[in-house]
This record gives structure tokens, sequence and C-alpha cells, in this order.
């Protein structure tokens, strides 16, 4: 375990999954915990898929969920540097 990777056993979806990473092990259950909902709510929604499937669906709306973070943090780094902009011209 070189720079400071840690190993967190987890069970998601009823499996168990060794995560190694570099993160404190507080943030890696909490992953794995909103991965393991995730899987239950695909699952509670549709029965018919098997875990492969569901678990197709739970990276899309990780990825999806990334997505809007993203455009939303764009948009707030946007808002700060216009009220920087004005705050600077109103200094002037």
């Amino acid at each position: 375990m070189s720079h400071g990777k840690i190993r967190y056993k987890v069970t998601i979806a009823g499996k168990i999954y060794t995560i190694i990473g570099a993160r404190p092990e507080a943030h890696l259950k909490l992953v794995a915990e909103t991965v393991n909902e995730q899987m239950r709510q695909i699952e509670s929604l549709s029965k018919d898929l098997d875990p492969e499937r569901r678990a197709v669906l739970a990276a899309v709306n990780a990825i999806s969920d990334q997505f809007d973070m993203q455009i939303k943090l764009e948009e707030l780094q946007n808002k700060i540097s216009e009220m920087e902009a004005k705050l600077k011209e109103n200094q002037e």
C-alpha cells in the first residue's frame, strides 16, 4: 500500500468488494453506502433487471449527477467572476 492508499472492504448488492483509494475511510464508506442504496432503489423499480444491468444504470446515474454538478459549479464560478469584476469596477 504505497502513496497513502488504504484497502476498505464493503458489501454492495450482497457481494463483498475491496476498494483501494487514497481517500479517508469515512469517504469510502459513504461512497459504498451511496452505491448500495442506488442499487437497492434501481432493484425496487426494476426487479426484472439482473445485477449487471442495475450496476450499469447506477453508473449512468452517477455520471449524470457528476455532469449536473459540474454545470452548477461552472455557473457558480461564472457568477463569482462576474461579481469580482463588478466589485473591481466599483473600486476604481
